[in-house]
């Protein structure tokens, strides 16, 4: 296989820049005529269809946000065969991120430890690269607040972000969960919470009117939740009626990592030794939602039966992303696959 060799070449280069470098190849190659005939990926998109927040999925296995912060490479990540794809997470104005370096791997274990913290270049630019694209998929826009807003006037932030990108996604995402900008995590718990999701509801409901069509809001939270806050959350989301939850982002344990080379890096870890954790994460809200509102489960699947862990617990679709940049396109087929 190609992705293979390609890998251990990747390697070599530091992980941002293997990551911006890759990134760059994708977007030049398939924005260009040879890419948009799809000439460079024959083969069709691999089908298991799920009807999930009203949307007709052609296959339950997503690209998770984060990989593709600007909405540079759309075309490509169609081309692999992704049933739907997550941009962003985007702010309402460019900021560069935490200093460098903030990327790191854990090869041995099939983790990444990051603290990049939104870097991106704004929700105008990322809007002007959906537009561009074309896409016609299922595509979803995580949103989050930039790092000098103060959490206190961080509703402000994401109420910017659905209105910029309400007419351009399938589904918008909130993250509140992302462990590389401080305070943020805040917002998952008690009267902050319910204020968010009670002024998004309400924007939702304005732009449903204004554009003719409901938007379904997901909101992504941490896998470090105790359990008694997973139930809250859980039952905020009913309460506030918002259409999914995405369990989990990155965490800050460090369990099945210890003792290996930049496990002792601050960031937030993710890939194979996340799974067990968001697993457990998407069986407890499972059991606590009772199929009030769909799951949608990412956190350390890097194979086929990965995937279908995550559906077991109680996931109406699964998303991809240190899997995918340690397996490459081959794990999106074999995710497919183990979901039929």
């Amino acid at each position: 296989m190609l992705y293979p060799t390609l890998r251990t070449l990747l390697f070599q280069l530091d992980p941002e820049t293997a990551h911006d470098w890759t990134l760059r190849f994708l977007r030049q190659t398939f924005n260009s005529p040879l890419g948009k005939l799809g000439g460079l990926l024959p083969g069709s998109q691999p089908s298991a269809k799920r009807r999930v927040m009203g949307l007709d999925f052609p296959n339950p296995v997503g690209l998770a946000a984060g990989l593709d912060k600007n909405g540079e490479c759309i075309a490509a990540w169609e081309a692999f065969g992704f049933g739907f794809i997550e941009i962003g997470t985007v702010t309402p104005r460019p900021q560069p991120g935490n200093p460098k370096p903030r990327m790191f791997r854990l090869p041995q274990a099939q983790a990444l430890i990051n603290r990049l913290g939104f870097n991106n270049k704004g929700v105008d630019y990322l809007v002007e690269q959906v537009r561009r694209s074309g896409y016609r998929g299922i595509l979803g826009i995580n949103i989050g607040k930039n790092a000098d807003t103060p959490v206190e006037r961080a509703v402000d932030d994401y109420l910017i972000g659905l209105q910029k990108v309400y007419p351009w996604a399938s589904y918008v995402t909130v993250n509140i969960s992302s462990p590389n900008t401080p305070g943020l995590r805040d917002l998952q718990y008690g009267a902050a919470l319910d204020r968010l999701l009670e002024a998004l509801k309400t924007e939702q409901q304005r732009l449903a009117s204004q554009y003719g069509r409901q938007v379904p809001l997901a909101l992504k939270i941490a896998p470090d939740l105790a359990e008694e806050d997973v139930v809250t959350v859980a039952q905020a989301l009913v309460r506030h009626e918002i259409e999914a939850v995405i369990a989990t982002n990155t965490t800050f344990s460090r369990s099945g990592v210890e003792g290996l080379p930049s496990a002792q890096e601050s960031g937030g870890l993710s890939g194979a030794p996340l799974h067990t954790r968001s697993t457990a994460v998407v069986r407890q809200l499972a059991d606590v939602l009772a199929g009030k509102l769909p799951i949608i489960a990412v956190g350390g699947i890097c194979s086929g039966a990965d995937a279908a862990a995550k559906i077991a617990a109680g996931a109406s679709l699964v998303q991809i992303y240190t899997g995918f940049i340690y397996r490459g396109p081959a794990l999106i087929c074999e995710a497919v696959a183990a979901l039929r």
